[in-house]
């Protein structure tokens, strides 16, 4: 096996491999020209990011600056939202599905060292896949350590340490992030009203205008 290949499986390999440190300096120069890109070239940072990311769907948006190891090794669903410094240590595959939004800073680590000194030091690591479901909003600051899987529809609130799975419908805090409450009916309720509200408003000013 080559140590690209081990490096995906979750083995043990070596991140100076003359493969792998090539294709993060392809990512590098990549990100390097996304990230000095202006509000003017919207459609050329789209094509910078269908070139560096494994895949993408519909409209997907990160705010500048970004960072990631290989890029290749992202995917991303339809309206992928990220917000400023977004990091992503993509050593294993992160899988991000539709109508993901994230908050500032927020970083995806699937990348692991031995806790051993010694082998630490032989310069040979590890990592674990991260996927994050459907609907997922993930506040600022928030960090996905190597191996965890986020449910569809789940909050993350700011600031929280994700070291284990969350389960769909949740909403997850803290450090360690732990599941909080269940997303409810009421939950839905209260903010469709508050749709509503809104929609009503932006009724009333659009006939505002036209008187």
């Amino acid at each position: 096996m080559t140590e690209k290949e081990k490096m995906l499986a979750g083995m043990m390999y070596c991140p100076v491999d003359r493969q792998l440190k090539e294709e993060m300096r392809q990512s590098r120069v990549l990100t390097r020209l996304y990230n000095r890109t202006t509000e003017e070239e919207m459609e050329y940072r789209e094509e910078i990011l269908r070139k560096l990311l494994g895949n993408a769907g519909k409209a997907p948006y990160i705010e500048p600056p970004f960072h990631c190891d290989y890029g290749r090794n992202i995917y991303v669903g339809d309206y992928f939202y990220a917000n400023y410094d977004l990091i992503v240590l993509d050593v294993c595959d992160v899988r991000i599905g539709d109508n993901v939004m994230f908050g500032p800073r927020v970083g995806i680590y699937a990348a692991g060292h031995p806790l051993d000194a010694d082998v630490r030091n032989f310069g040979i690591e590890f990592g674990k896949p991260v996927t994050i479901g459907n609907n997922v909003w993930v506040g600022g600051n928030v960090v996905l350590n190597p191996g965890v899987t986020i449910g569809d529809n789940v909050i993350i609130g700011s600031g929280s340490v994700v070291t284990k799975d969350i389960p769909a419908n949740t909403i997850a805090v803290g450090n360690p992030c732990k599941v909080l409450r269940e997303l409810t009916e009421e939950d839905a309720r209260y903010w469709n009203r508050q749709k509503e509200l809104y929609l009503s408003q932006k009724k009333e000013e659009a006939n505002g205008h036209e008187d």
